[in-house]
């Protein structure tokens, strides 16, 4: 069977929730996972994303989180770019690149690709590449998430899905909440 290339955009919540229960579900299909974030650092002490702690206990699940902390109280984020952040991006683009290539996985996430090219720590020309290395043997199924496409991007997908907010808790200053939205 065809493997497909997978996106799932907008600024609607459930992006990355959604493409963690389509790894679950081929998790228990028997078949093999490869989770690479962008701009989601872990420094290897503060966890700030709960699921991977439950997603690192998998098997047949490998975890590549990418990028410099951005978490810095609990109510405090860094939104400005810093080298590193660029230094991040750049290993996460390289490990998704060793992952099409070695084909030994049998479904490869891209979370937050597409918002690393909106913040600038990626291009639309390093997630094409991918897209055309990806096409010369389609070895897993692909998936790319993030906040904004590109006509190009779209007409190379075979699955788009635009997650669009209607209302949001947030936007009357509701904190974040544990286990819900990290």
């Amino acid at each position: 069977m065809e493997n497909r290339l997978h996106i799932y955009y907008g600024y609607g919540k459930g992006k990355t929730t959604s493409v963690i229960g389509l790894a679950l579900r081929a998790l228990g299909a028997g078949l093999k996972v490869a989770i690479v974030q962008f701009d989601k650092g872990y420094d290897g002490v503060n966890e700030h994303y709960s699921e991977r702690k439950i997603l690192r206990t998998l098997p047949n699940l490998r975890l590549y989180p990418f990028g410099k902390e951005r978490v810095l109280g609990p109510n405090a984020f860094r939104f400005r770019n810093e080298p590193g952040d660029f230094e991040e991006a750049q290993k996460g683009l390289a490990q998704a690149k060793e992952l099409l290539v070695d084909g030994k996985i049998d479904l490869l996430i891209l979370d937050e690709v597409l918002a690393a090219v909106m913040c600038k720590l990626l291009t639309q020309e390093d997630v094409m590449g991918l897209v055309k290395l990806y096409n010369q043997d389609r070895r897993c199924e692909l998936v790319l998430t993030g906040h904004q496409v590109w006509p190009e991007l779209v007409e190379k997908a075979d699955l788009v899905t635009e997650m669009r907010k209607e209302k949001h808790y947030f936007d009357q200053k509701a904190p974040s909440k544990k286990g819900i939205e990290f």
